[in-house]
């Protein structure tokens, strides 16, 4: 069955599909390179049809970053969670840290699958990239770190996002390069010094 076309709005996923699909796929992507995996592949290993894929998906990078947006839509909620009452803005920017990479060390298929396999160029086609929801977890914190004097009004607020990324970017790619000898929270005592010493106001500890 060939998929629609893409501008054709599709129903909401049940979530008993889910259940069966989103592992699969994670695994796939994780494994192997994105060109490698397709849509039957996915469909004989979770005992999907096509038919029912294509019903919620235009294609299987359509189906991938439905995946990913929905697993980062967790990773949001569990980064506000942690950090809520926590004022200090370096122990809210560690926070921000610290609960994403324990939640790449307890998904590392995710890991992988957002940081190694998916092509940006696909993902740039979707409204998600440019609301990555981290992004405004990340407005939040800075927001207040400049109200609060902590942070170094020389570094502004897209150089420190930048930051962020950059190192969460680099320690997943060592790790992965490494063979994942190690949890991604372990590299924190290496690079988040060095990350708050860059953004931090020179009167800051």
């Amino acid at each position: 069955m060939a998929p629609e076309k893409q501008d054709e709005k599709k129903p909401p996923v049940p979530q008993k599909i889910k259940d069966r699909l989103y592992p699969i796929v994670l695994n796939f992507f994780a494994q192997n390179d994105f060109h490698q995996v397709n849509i039957r592949k996915i469909s004989h290993a979770s005992g999907v049809s096509t038919r029912t894929m294509y019903k919620y998906f235009h294609s299987k990078e359509d189906l991938l970053l439905d995946v990913l947006e929905e697993k980062i839509g967790e990773l949001k909620i569990l980064t506000a969670m942690h950090g809520q009452g926590v004022k200090d803005t370096k122990d809210r920017f560690y926070k921000a840290f610290w609960v994403a990479l324990d939640y790449y060390d307890r998904n590392p298929e995710l890991a992988i699958t957002f940081f190694i396999t998916v092509p940006t160029r696909t993902w740039m086609q979707r409204e998600s990239y440019a609301r990555y929801d981290i992004h405004e977890l990340l407005r939040q914190i800075i927001k207040v770190g400049r109200e609060r004097g902590d942070l170094d009004p020389n570094v502004d607020d897209a150089q420190i996002t930048g930051l962020y990324f950059m190192h969460m970017q680099r320690e997943v790619t060592i790790w992965y390069y490494r063979g994942q000898q190690w949890k991604l929270v372990e590299a924190m005592q290496f690079f988040f010094p060095l990350f708050w010493k860059t953004i931090s106001a020179p009167s800051q500890p």
